[in-house]
Order: structure tokens, then sequence, then C-alpha cells
């Protein structure tokens, strides 16, 4: 099985048509195909804050739709998601950067786009478990004891991480380093926390390079446990990346 898991793309549309192109990819029609046969996964947190987060919804939906590639959500889609079904969602941390797109849309196409994400969405489980177990990819990450399970105390880790109930200055939860405690024999892929460059620790790797605040979006190639990335296109903002110790 190889796969090519996508960090969190968050609008960053023109990154993400590089980077298949890097990895690969060739266009036919509006689809993407690698000769390898190497199928797509997306790590989910697809919209926010970048410019064109429905161009990423357009295209995630269909190559998923036609089974070329797999999505899991992230908080960013949960909230979108919530939206879409007119719950009360504050318009910020990003959704309102996607609610401007969606307000310049005629209603007809925010049909369409509505659709396309409710869709994906509902068709997607929550973490890919993923080459007989070999492989999870979850957005913000999985407990060994919890991947294969699912309730509503995985799902808020899956989404958000291990938060801690406090919140940082900017509003965003306090998430403590639960891969630095893994201790699974299965691969976990995720994102949610953006870092400098991929990190690996206890087969796990988080490939949220911050693409929307100036780094990279980041490939991980399986089985190979390879990285490829390209850089961003928008300003860099160092505040919004996280250190670990090493």
């Amino acid at each position: 099985m190889k796969i090519d898991c996508i960090g969190d793309i968050h609008g960053c549309y023109d990154e993400l048509l590089l980077l298949l192109y890097k990895l690969g990819y060739e266009r036919k029609g509006e689809l993407y195909f690698h000769h390898e046969g190497r199928k797509l996964t997306f790590v989910g947190d697809l919209t926010d804050r970048g410019p064109k987060s429905l161009a990423v919804i357009d295209l995630v939906s269909e190559l998923v739709k036609t089974d070329l590639a797999y999505y899991v959500p992230g908080n960013h889609c949960d909230k979108l998601y919530r939206y879409f079904q007119g719950r009360n969602v504050q318009q910020k941390h990003g959704l309102e950067t996607t609610v401007a797109e969606l307000n310049a849309l005629d209603n007809r196409s925010y049909k369409k786009v509505k659709a396309a994400f409710v869709n994906l969405v509902n068709a997607s489980p929550l973490y890919h478990n993923l080459d007989e177990g070999k492989l999870v990819v979850a957005h913000a990450g999985i407990r060994e004891q919890d991947i294969g399970k699912v309730n509503k105390r995985i799902k808020t880790f899956v989404l958000y991480g291990d938060i801690s109930g406090e919140t940082n200055s900017d509003g965003t939860p306090v998430r403590r380093d639960w891969a630095q405690h893994y201790q699974g024999d299965t691969w976990v892929v995720y994102g949610h926390t953006p870092v400098k460059a991929a990190r690996f620790i206890n087969n796990t790797v988080n490939i949220d390079t911050g693409c929307v605040f100036g780094g990279h979006l980041t490939a991980l190639r399986y089985p190979e446990i390879k990285t490829i990335s390209v850089p961003s296109s928008m300003p860099f903002v160092e505040e919004k990346f996280r250190s670990f110790p090493s």
C-alpha cells in the first residue's frame, strides 16, 4: 500500500497543486493520478485562514468521491461542518476567511460547495486505520490504546489533541505533547500543531509544517517514511510555530 499523506492545507490551494506535481501526480480532467497507483490521504483542516479554501474543498471532495484519496476531518473542518448545519459557531480563528469566500458566491454555487463538504465529512471516518493496522492517520493524533475505538473522548482528542483545559493568549487550547509518550508499533501521521519541520518521534509524524503561516506544505510518503515539501507563499509568522524540547 503506497500512500501520500498531506498535512494541514488551510486554503493554500496553489501550494497543494505544487506539492501534487512534486509528488508525481498528473492531472487528468479535474482529478490527479499517480503512475505508481499511490493514494492521497488528507490529514484534515482543508480550510480557513488561507486564500482558496473553497478550491481545496472542491478538489479534495472530488478525489475522495472517486476513490483517489482518503480524508479525515480536523477541528477546522468540524467547525465549518457545524456552520453549514446552522449551528452557532464563532467566525474567528480563520473561519471568517472561509465564510467570506462563501458569501461571495451565488446561491447555486454556495449550495454546491456546502453539499460537497457535508458529504465529504459524512462519508469519512474520524481517523483512518490503514495497511492492516500499520498506519493510522488522525488529525491531531491518537493514543495507542484508543486505536480501533471511537467515542466522544477520543473524538475530542483526535480533533483537538491532548488539551489541558487551559487556553493560550490567542485563545487556542493548551496542548500537551502526547507523541512524546506514544509507545505503539503503528505509525501515526497527524498535523494540527504547526512545526517548522516534520517532527518524528516514537512512530509518530507531525506533518503540519505551517503552510498558512509561511512555512511549508508537507507530505509523508508511506511506507517509505519520507517527507516532501513545498514552500509557502504566505507571510512567515514565527509565533504560530511550536518548538519542542530536544
